[in-house]
């Protein structure tokens, strides 16, 4: 099976396709450092690095048609930020809302055999009957394909992170249903995947330092205040039990955003990571240990990436990349999945 990857951004859905069993065909995405990650992890596939408002559906047939009969998956994950809820709480009109209703050009044109699509719970919800989701459904729905949606927690799947996302698969070829969970309650693995899980084997680095022989194990800089700040919170902890001193003038009488320049628990999932991953001013994202933020290694890893995974970009754009990307470990069993899926299909059409 060949997987397509629209706003493939650094490639976390890729990645997970690839440890499926999938071949991973072709990226799509506008970034230029995404698409320099992509390129590099992926040497074997194709890249557009192109706004898919540009693009034709018939630039991909090159990409297409190779004179196999090979089943399709296409995925999209369409950048989330317009539909997070600091997104919809912007009034201004963001083009970004309308890249759902691009990839539909590509669906009706190629009719790929599988789709699959993640993003924030919030598209689900945004204008429910006239929003961007429920026309992408209403098309799928006239173009035969079965499909289900459902928010999940990515902690669910494999991934150490307390990460809500809205997830739909769809076929052509016949009813399909979600896979079940691998950790949780219901699943086999009762306990969820945790932080020091994921990192707890990377060595130690400071502030501003980079480890001279494991990729990306980098981390930003913190101010001599914000320094003694992490220094002030214990694994887990938060700003509240700052003394006076080191609070900030904005959370004096302020008892909300208390992730903010918090750390992560070692033996938890984590907060959803976020673009700004790296910097312990954006996030619950202290190390559970050292006094810094997390490197864009470690945030990788609570992305399910392997270690052997490069980014590309300065800090700010890594860290980026990791916020977006579809954790691999999500993506891979929904990849497993489908391909059970075909192989079902397969048996039953050859009897």
């Amino acid at each position: 099976m060949d997987f397509y990857d629209f706003f493939s951004g650094c490639g976390g859905t890729s990645q997970g396709m690839r440890e499926a069993g999938l071949r991973v065909r072709l990226g799509i995405d506008v970034d230029p450092d995404a698409a320099e990650t992509y390129r590099t992890n992926f040497p074997r596939a194709d890249f557009i690095r192109q706004d898919i408002r540009r693009l034709k559906v018939k630039d991909l047939a090159p990409h297409v048609s190779d004179g196999e009969a090979r089943p399709m998956l296409f995925g999209a994950c369409a950048p989330c930020q317009p539909f997070s809820k600091q997104g919809r709480s912007q009034k201004r009109k963001d083009g970004r809302k309308d890249l759902l209703r691009e990839f539909h050009r590509f669906v009706r044109f190629y009719r790929p055999e599988y789709v699959f699509i993640e993003n924030v719970p919030g598209l689900q919800s945004v204008d429910d009957k006239r929003g961007p989701f429920a026309k992408f459904l209403t098309l799928l729905t006239k173009l035969g394909y079965w499909h289900c949606h459902r928010v999940i927690y990515a902690c669910h799947y494999g991934v150490p992170q307390r990460r809500r996302r809205l997830v739909l698969i769809a076929s052509r070829l016949g009813p399909i249903s979600f896979p079940e969970p691998t950790h949780g309650p219901t699943a086999k693995k009762k306990s969820l995947p945790t932080v020091w899980e994921a990192i707890g084997h990377l060595p130690r680095i400071k502030a501003g330092q980079s480890h001279p022989k494991i990729l990306n194990h980098r981390a930003a800089c913190l101010s001599d205040l914000n320094l003694k700040r992490i220094k002030a919170t214990k694994s887990g902890g938060t700003r509240t039990r700052w003394p006076a001193r080191l609070v900030l003038e904005c959370h004096e009488n302020h008892s909300g955003h208390t992730d903010v320049y918090g750390r992560m628990a070692k033996n938890l999932p984590s907060a959803a990571l976020t673009t700004r991953c790296i910097s312990l001013s954006n996030g619950r994202f202290g190390h559970p240990t050292q006094h810094r933020a997390i490197s864009v290694r470690e945030a990788a890893c609570l992305q399910t990436f392997p270690m052997d995974f490069e980014f590309h970009g300065n800090l700010n754009s890594m860290s980026r990349q990791v916020g977006n990307a579809v954790p691999v470990a999500m993506a891979r069993v929904f990849g497993k999945a489908i391909r059970r899926h075909y192989i079902r299909h397969r048996k039953k059409a050859s009897h």
